[in-house]
């Protein structure tokens, strides 16, 4: 996994949520939904992106909820 957030990630026929460069599951739900609003909650308090990968393991979505800029500088 890399940088720093949340990473929502298959588990068998569940989805769990990571830490980044964690070994252990924060959490494992039964679906992928759920584990994205868990996943998005820790994200949002922790200003840290949040990475949702799909079934084969390939990040399909990400999110920054940490302190981007906008409108970008420059």
């Amino acid at each position: 996994m890399s940088r720093k957030g949340q990473h929502v990630v298959p588990n068998g026929s569940k989805w769990s949520v990571r830490r980044s460069g964690a070994s252990r599951a924060s959490g494992t739900y039964p679906t992928q939904a759920e584990a994205v609003d868990r996943a998005r909650d820790l994200a949002k308090n922790q200003g840290t992106e949040l990475y949702v990968h799909g079934r084969d393991g390939r990040i399909r979505e990400r999110n920054s909820y940490g302190s981007d800029p906008y409108p970008p500088k420059g």
